[in-house]
């Protein structure tokens, strides 16, 4: 069973579904924490303000979940990473529950949409929905969020604001100062990744199998969980972790300080058994090593729980969809 969170034009036809969104369907999920920002966060302000599609569409899909359904699909990945390749301004997704386009709009990560989703009438939780929309030009990924922002407020009336909260979360911090695991390198253009939003590249003409730069693909397979990501920053493995490591119960915030992009592979045995240790939940599976222990001796890293603050999104007014 493989899962990828980034998925380039080569594997479209695939019958995957994206790490995060696999979690993002189980509850679980953006997509861990959104740092503190103002009111309006600094990557809407970058893509320009407020926008929208020239054309939408909004269907209710009520086939249900795989098997039984079809299995939720878009033309690039919905979650709070970078990975996208110009698509000459289609957005195209099918049976996503509403907390997921929500999740994407407002670019949540895996905790920030959890809790978010527990704001939610319920059947804006269970409800899925099939959207398309067409914008003119070739809009950017965080364009297509303003997009989406605005196509929520239209035609679910949904409003949100941002406030700041201090709260438990973890810290990750090196093993030993100074030094990563052998699975965490710094990135080399000796193992390439897409650049997003190149056009010229050859994963976005779709020539080529080129995973995404900072993007994170899985695949769980024998019992054992394995995901690995090029060209990846500490702030966005911070933000990954509670969604590959499903057992953390708190945000994550990157306390490593170690600039640059790095590539790191990292693989665990998923365990329904934890215990408790030190603040942090430690698997304690019969195959193979659970998630933090691989976290420090594949990556060299742990987690150290301490308090920090984050942006929580609140849900001010949501209504069911209004007819195309």
């Amino acid at each position: 069973m493989i899962y990828r969170i980034s998925k380039n034009p080569a594997f479209r036809r695939e019958a995957v579904v994206g790490v995060a969104c696999v979690f993002l369907a189980l509850g679980v999920a953006n997509l861990s924490v959104v740092r503190a920002q103002s009111a309006t966060a600094d990557w809407e302000k970058a893509a320009g303000g407020k926008m929208s599609f020239d054309v939408a569409s909004v269907k209710q899909n009520s086939s249900g979940y795989p098997p039984e359904g079809v299995p939720p699909r878009s033309n690039f990945p919905l979650d709070s990473g970078n990975g996208y390749s110009l698509n000459g301004g289609l957005f195209a997704a099918t049976n996503w529950p509403l907390y997921s386009y929500v999740g994407f709009a407002y670019k949540l990560t895996p905790t920030a949409l959890r809790d978010l989703r527990r704001q939610l009438p319920k059947w804006a939780a269970t409800d899925h929905f099939d959207i398309q929309a067409r914008a003119r030009g070739n809009p950017t990924k965080d364009q297509m969020r303003l997009m989406m922002q605005s196509l929520l407020a239209d035609r679910f009336k949904l409003v949100v604001h941002r406030e700041s909260k201090q709260m438990a979360v973890y810290g990750l911090i090196l093993e030993k100062p100074g030094k990563t695991g052998r699975q965490l390198v710094a990135h080399s253009e000796a193992r390439p990744c897409t650049v997003i939003n190149d056009p010229s590249s050859s994963a976005a003409s779709g020539a080529g199998e080129l995973p995404f730069c900072g993007s994170l693909t899985g695949k769980l397979e024998n019992g054992h969980m394995h995901v690995e990501s090029r060209g990846i920053t500490m702030a966005q493995v911070a933000d990954y972790l509670p969604s590959i490591g499903m057992t953390l119960d708190r945000p994550v915030l990157d306390r490593t300080q170690l600039g640059g992009t790095y590539d790191f592979t990292l693989e665990w045995t998923p365990d329904d058994m934890t215990v408790a240790m030190n603040g942090v939940r430690l698997e304690t599976g019969e195959n193979g090593q659970g998630f933090v222990s691989a976290l420090r001796d594949e990556l060299g890293l742990k987690l150290e729980p301490t308090t920090g603050a984050v942006d929580a999104t609140i849900i001010d007014h949501i209504e069911e969809p209004s007819p195309n």
